[in-house]
């Protein structure tokens, strides 16, 4: 027989199975973001890439003269790339994390636990979009001091925060999906690299898409770090333009969330096998 305070619980949570689903998405969500608390070295450490990205390759490309950035300087139009670029590293290393955890036994607890494998899945992915605003803020402030033009109106950061959020989620789905599919650190840490490197380049991060060959931009089209740049860039930066239009950036990115969320979920209890 249950322990008296366990009835209440277990009742509350058939009664409420939605709420019992965001309290044990919040709850995953707070265990990992515990990690960042206990580990601050890791913002300052994970700022020096995008701070190197922005002083030493934007100040030496900004001298090219006939980039065609749509009127903004070349540091402009390379800073929103940069924090994607930021966001993108941050949430790829959840994967690699996912398999420390199978190794030291805590993934076997959390699959006991009463939580879904959605929730699960979906909390670390909530820890993900939390785990990159710091990211963003350096980036922001390293932005202003180099004179980018960002905007500072709520509306535009607000969207900014958005898009950020939503693309660590989205690349944090991602993550575990090639984590639960590799099993093992050495494997995912040599496809990770695979995986980084043509996102990144392979989008309009650093240079517009008019200037990539046809079957180059064709590929940048399935690439969904570019509707995260083009989102940013826009919201971003003053006299940025969007190309796609921040309503359909916003409905790529929400779809694919979706969809790898729900493949995550579906192959998250692969990885103990």
């Amino acid at each position: 027989m249950l322990p008296e305070t366990v009835i209440p619980r277990a009742a509350w949570a058939e009664q409420h199975p939605l709420l019992e689903f965001l309290r044990q998405t919040v709850a995953v969500a707070e265990a990992e973001l515990r990690k960042l608390f206990h580990d601050p070295q890791e913002l300052i450490t994970r700022s020096v890439q995008p701070a190197l990205w922005l002083i030493v390759f934007g100040r030496v490309f900004s001298r090219l003269r006939d980039m065609p950035t749509g009127g903004i300087p070349y540091l402009d139009f390379i800073a929103p790339g940069i924090l994607a670029q930021s966001v993108l590293f941050v949430s790829v290393s959840y994967g690699i994390a996912l398999i420390w955890e199978r190794d030291l036994g805590i993934l076997h607890k959390f699959l006991s636990s009463p939580a879904s494998r959605s929730a699960l899945v979906l909390g670390k992915t909530l820890s993900a979009a939390l785990r990159t605003l710091p990211h963003a803020a350096v980036v922001y402030g390293l932005a202003v001091l180099l004179g980018v033009r960002v905007r500072a109106n709520p509306g535009m950061v607000l969207q900014v925060i958005a898009f950020t959020s939503l693309g660590a989620m989205l690349f944090c789905a991602l993550s575990l999906i090639v984590a639960c599919l590799l099993r093992t650190r050495q494997r995912f840490m040599g496809i990770n690299q695979l995986l980084l490197m043509p996102l990144f380049f392979a989008s309009n991060a650093l240079y517009p898409l008019k200037m990539m060959n046809g079957w180059l931009q064709r590929i940048s089209g399935f690439n969904p770090l570019t509707y995260l740049v083009d989102a940013l860039r826009a919201a971003m930066v003053r006299g940025g333009q969007s190309t796609y239009g921040l309503s359909f950036d916003l409905t790529i990115l929400s779809l694919i969330v979706l969809l790898l969320v729900a493949i995550a979920t579906k192959i998250y209890p692969r990885l103990i096998y």
